[in-house]
């Protein structure tokens, strides 16, 4: 009996290791198809005795000991914040977030030691010209309109304005069939003037999620934005959003700092291409907005001015 008994005891840890094994939320089953690991945004080497002679921004951040970096905190697999991960480095996830970190890195400071900032569209340019933030990293499109505000380093990424519907919606396939239908945005965004002319009623909200939950209740026939960001909401509500798939815009993104500081620009832009040579890309995409089905592009070739 007793034998039986240790046997039968033995055969139960067993089943409930192999049950933990297998349904773990977030082990390597859970994480990726297939059942192999998701994979992970790389470690970036912090550069040490970074100096940058004639950067204000720069002289300040050291004084701080510490950058500041505005970014999304609302768009899956580019710039996102688990609020339920409390305020630290890990809480701050996707493309975008490792473009800023990497930057870091190449500038001197560690990136777990990052101050974020979450900055809605239309402030951008405020709050990099009055100094709240060292840079902004956010899908944030270059256009010579901003230029006279902010300087860029970049691109890093370039996308392309697309259309989030519902999964089971066949009247919108491109932008020349939304006339007469409700489109959301955000306030600030390019994305309004590029959709505007064809015939759509706009509706604004501060960030992309109040448009996605207008568009999962059915308050508005479709959200428009680049394509990436809409890639990732697709990829959080596979049965019930699609994105139309034709991209009708170049949006490139680019790092924003404060206008004329050419030697931060130039150091980002340095960063940059240093990260893109050496893989850092490619594999910090694979780890975030690969994620959502998204192959990696083409890296764009840098702008410096």
């Amino acid at each position: 009996m007793r034998t039986r008994r240790t046997i039968a005891a033995a055969m139960s840890v067993l089943a409930l290791t192999a049950v933990a094994a297998c349904g773990k939320s977030g082990s390597p089953s859970d994480s990726a198809a297939g059942g192999s690991a998701a994979p992970k945004a790389p470690t970036y080497q912090v550069k040490s005795d970074v100096k940058l002679t004639g950067s204000q921004t720069f002289d300040a951040a050291k004084k701080r000991g510490h950058l500041v970096v505005g970014a999304k905190s609302d768009q899956p697999f580019l710039g996102f914040e688990d609020l339920t991960a409390g305020s630290g480095a890990s809480a701050r996830s996707g493309f975008d977030i490792e473009i800023a970190r990497m930057i870091s890195a190449d500038l001197g400071f560690d990136p777990n030691t990052i101050e974020w900032k979450t900055i809605a569209s239309a402030n951008r340019e405020t709050a990099i010209s009055q100094n709240q933030i060292d840079y902004y990293v956010g899908t944030y499109t270059i256009n010579d309109n901003r230029k006279k505000q902010v300087s860029f380093a970049g691109p890093y990424l370039v996308a392309g304005q697309d259309l989030l519907v519902a999964k089971n919606n066949t009247t919108i396939t491109g932008p020349e069939s939304v006339k007469d239908k409700a489109v959301c945005t955000v306030t600030g965004s390019t994305s309004i003037d590029n959709i505007v002319k064809y015939g759509a009623k706009i509706t604004k909200y501060d960030n992309y999620s109040q448009c996605v939950d207008k568009l999962m209740t059915g308050e508005v026939d479709a959200v428009t934005t680049d394509d990436a960001i809409l890639k990732g909401y697709a990829a959080k509500n596979p049965d019930k959003l699609k994105v139309v798939g034709k991209p009708f815009t170049q949006e490139p993104y680019g790092v924003g700092l404060a206008k004329d500081d050419t030697v931060l620009r130039g150091a980002i832009d340095d960063a940059l291409k240093a990260h893109e040579d050496n893989g850092d890309w490619k594999k910090a995409y694979d780890a975030t907005l690969g994620l959502s089905g998204a192959p990696a592009p083409a890296v764009p070739a840098l702008n410096r001015y």
